[in-house]
């Protein structure tokens, strides 16, 4: 890389960490490369991204951010995970990878600005999507409205079946 080249990558660093809302720092050694383009695919089904980065310019990148205090676990190989969307998404996705595949090792996240361990990550993966619990809330409050349309049917099927009953009887008396 010349100089220019690693200007404009410091500048694209820059902006991917000023727009991430969670960045997750890996260990991608001893994967293949099937295995980070599966990795990819699957990250980019909740938009989100990975990029393997050069320690030195993602540092530099970090000077005077939020993420700072992450600088010093750029050491060794380092791939970035970002999002600017729902955060559980990426967290689950680069939790079971590393579930199914040993050589990829979380160092530590970011979440808005606060740094994350690993035990927060895998807590952060373990939580239900944003929309999941969109759903778990609609239900909740559309559950009154439908108990109490179910009870105004009742009342009403309750007369015709004790008329029905009552004509039935007159019916086998007459």
């Amino acid at each position: 890389m010349n100089r220019t080249e690693k200007a404009a990558e410091i500048e694209s660093l820059k902006a991917r960490f000023a727009n991430a809302q969670l960045t997750i720092l890996t260990d991608y050694k001893g994967l293949s490369v099937a295995d980070l383009t599966d990795l990819r695919g699957k990250l980019h089904e909740v938009d989100s991204s990975f990029k393997v980065v050069k320690n030195r310019l993602a540092k530099i990148a970090l000077k005077d951010s939020d993420l700072e205090g992450i600088a010093e676990h750029f050491v060794g190989t380092t791939a970035v995970t970002t999002t600017s969307g729902d955060p559980t998404g990426p967290a689950k996705v680069i939790s079971n990878f590393a579930k199914e595949h040993d050589a990829l090792k979380i160092k530590v996240g970011c979440l808005d600005g606060k740094t994350l361990e690993v035990k927060d990550l895998k807590a952060l993966a373990d939580l239900p999507s944003r929309e999941e619990l969109v759903a778990k809330m609609l239900g909740s409050l559309n559950a009154p409205a439908t108990n109490l349309v179910s009870v105004l049917v009742q009342i009403p099927r309750q007369l015709v079946t004790v008329l029905g009953a009552i004509k039935d009887q007159k019916e086998q008396s007459a």
